[in-house]
């Protein structure tokens, strides 16, 4: 007994015996996975230089501070 039915015009995709469509095309399936890890890559950088971008904000607050505090003596 085949657990999987093919959808009619689509080659790559079967419907499991629950009704949930899978994609076959294993081609298909990695490169979808590159462009996940890819897309994570790319936000875990873009969270690292916000955080750097903070880091330096609050060394510049601090300079300022430091700076205008010794010109009031």
């Amino acid at each position: 007994m085949n657990k999987y039915t093919r959808v009619d015009g689509h080659p790559d995709l079967v419907r499991t015996s629950n009704g949930v469509i899978l994609n076959v095309n294993t081609s298909e399936v990695n490169q979808a996975r590159r462009r996940k890890k890819v897309w994570r890559e790319q936000q875990e950088q873009i969270q690292s230089l916000a955080n750097d971008v903070d880091q330096l904000k609050k060394m510049l607050m601090k300079l300022v501070e430091d700076k205008d505090g010794s010109n009031s003596n």
